[in-house]
């Protein structure tokens, strides 16, 4: 499961690939490590046009579950068939790169190690994100799906539903219940590529909501 991804572009980019962003004013600042429970850019539809802002990562416990779900695999499960199925309850999340820990720990530091995927072509994708309210703000979880090759060398169970072009986050944001869960699958193998990232030292604690970051209300 993906735990770790960071969104460096910039407003600019977002709202051109994403368009028509209405509020592309905004200011937002580049994200190096995204972890679950912090705030993170998030796209939402408000009728013809998205609005960009910030959410917290990780959809509320619930049932026998103990910690936010980051992640969704099964859509046949009752928790995420009302979000599928209202497209004001989908959302796009603006992404550069995600991570996968190794399998197995890095024979010379005795650590798994973190493998970086991004696009080959772009420096801009998305992931299929739901997202709903709650008593102390919106939250959001995003898709998974089989790994391609790719990330599956990584990590064979399982990788975000990407999302690489305007048309598919478009349809990804309008589609009927069943049109949208058929996009749950891999990306291409041949758009992908494993990348260097340069390491940041870890968060002491889950980024808090900043005043400066963009409200989607």
């Amino acid at each position: 499961m993906c735990n770790l991804y960071r969104m460096t572009s910039n407003v600019q980019a977002i709202a051109q690939m994403f368009a028509p962003l209405a509020n592309a004013q905004v200011n937002l600042p580049a994200f190096s490590e995204i972890y679950p429970d912090a705030e993170a850019p998030v796209l939402i539809a408000r009728g013809p046009t998205r609005r960009l802002g910030t959410m917290r990562w990780g959809w509320p416990p619930f049932g026998e579950v103990k910690r936010p779900v980051t992640n969704i695999r099964n859509l046949a499960s009752p928790m995420w068939r009302a979000a599928l199925e209202d497209p004001n309850r989908r959302c796009l999340v603006p992404v550069t790169a995600f991570s996968e820990w190794s399998q197995t720990p890095d024979p010379v530091t005795g650590r798994k190690r973190k493998h970086w995927f991004a696009l080959k072509e772009q420096e801009l994708f998305a992931f299929a994100g739901l997202w709903r309210p709650t008593a102390e703000g919106p939250r959001f979880a995003f898709l998974t799906c089989e790994a391609n090759a790719v990330v599956g060398r990584i990590h064979p169970k399982a990788m975000p539903v990407i999302l690489g072009t305007a048309e598919a986050a478009h349809q990804w944001l309008t589609a009927q219940g069943d049109a949208a869960a058929a996009m749950q699958r891999p990306y291409a193998d041949a758009a992908m590529m494993e990348i260097d990232v340069a390491e940041t030292a870890p968060a002491a604690s889950p980024a808090p909501r900043k005043p400066e970051q963009p409200s989607l209300f």
